[in-house]
């Protein structure tokens, strides 16, 4: 499966250059996730062990959505650094659903996804019709909703959820979780969206330039309004995957450390943080290096600050990778002026 890539605002010539360019980002990744696996497992045998792999790939499953609700925002040129507190309240409002008021799962898995784009729905809505800066609405709306949410539940994590949900958390196919394939499926979608559908391509053609869209007669303001409630299901699918994962909903755990992992997967991934190109294929590989590393330092007993060290030299060097790719892509485009 191919990365779908943006043909809105590049000549016809610069195209073949980019989309070489995105598949070598992504042949870069897999042979760093391949150094990797080998440079952990000859450190410590317990890396490979079935335990340790079915913890990383459950992990990675809630990363590879988390990013991907991220990086739908990305595509627009905007940011959601609400993610991680959607995720809080859409954690607690499926528990409370499921433990409070005894709702059955399927009913209250859809109004948790209802739930999560409400949120998402008012962070376009402020951000269209005021013009404010995505960074700005989103910042606010993150302290809005994860201190309204630990003020309305004291904190007060529920475990009486129904034993399926903790089962599916649970469930395997050899060392493969089933929520790893809930993720790839939730790929899958995301790929048909940005490839075969009218909305994602005027998702992407906002990213490349909103005015230029807006000329050839998108509704910005509509566009935006809609990602971001698709960025909000996306945060709510993410905070169902972990409350299955634990079989609880805990607040005090839930989306605290969303923020960078959500920028790391899509932008490391080959996601351009000014928007007009997404690589669904490049987040899961990105999100899948993120977990590597995490649970490589865990297992070799290294102190978590080395994580935060590491993610930050990652994010950096994908964000000069990105601004270098603009300026050559630009380069090419006033050359085949």
């Amino acid at each position: 499966m191919s990365t779908p890539e943006v043909a809105t605002g590049q000549p016809k010539s610069a195209r073949p250059l980019s989309i070489l360019m995105r598949g070598s980002t992504q042949l870069g990744l897999l042979l760093i996730l391949i150094v990797m696996w080998i440079f952990f497992s000859s450190l410590s045998a317990g890396f490979l062990s079935r335990f340790n792999l079915n913890s990383l790939f459950r992990s990675v499953a809630v990363d590879v959505v988390v990013g991907f609700a991220q990086m739908v925002v990305l595509a627009t040129g905007g940011m959601n650094l609400s993610v991680g507190a959607i995720g809080v309240c859409t954690v607690m409002v499926s528990g409370y659903l499921l433990q409070v008021i005894g709702l059955p799962l399927p009913i209250a898995i859809i109004l948790t996804l209802a739930a999560g784009g409400a949120l998402g729905w008012l962070n376009g809505f402020a951000i269209a019709r005021t013009g404010v800066n995505s960074f700005v609405v989103t910042l606010a709306s993150a302290s809005l909703f994860s201190g309204g949410m630990l003020i309305l539940t004291k904190g007060v994590p529920l475990n009486g959820l129904p034993p399926a949900l903790g089962l599916f958390g649970r469930t395997s196919f050899g060392p493969v979780p089933a929520l790893v394939f809930v993720a790839l499926a939730i790929g899958a979608l995301l790929y048909f969206l940005f490839t075969h559908t009218t909305f994602g391509r005027q998702i992407l053609a906002v990213g490349a330039s909103a005015r230029a869209a807006e000329m050839s007669g998108i509704a910005v303001s509509r566009v935006i309004i809609r990602v971001h409630v698709l960025s909000g299901v996306l945060a709510a699918c993410a905070g169902l995957m972990l409350t299955a994962r634990l079989a609880a909903a805990m607040p005090s755990v839930a989306g605290d450390d969303w923020l960078l992992p959500s920028f790391l997967a899509p932008v490391i991934g080959g996601t351009a943080l000014s928007g007009g190109m997404v690589s669904v294929v490049g987040t899961v590989l990105g999100a899948l290096l993120v977990a590597t590393i995490r649970s490589g330092l865990l297992v070799l007993q290294i102190g978590g600050f080395w994580l935060q060290l590491f993610l930050g030299i990652f994010l950096l060097g994908a964000i000069l990778l990105e601004r270098y790719r603009a300026a050559l892509a630009l380069r090419q485009q006033t050359r085949h002026a």
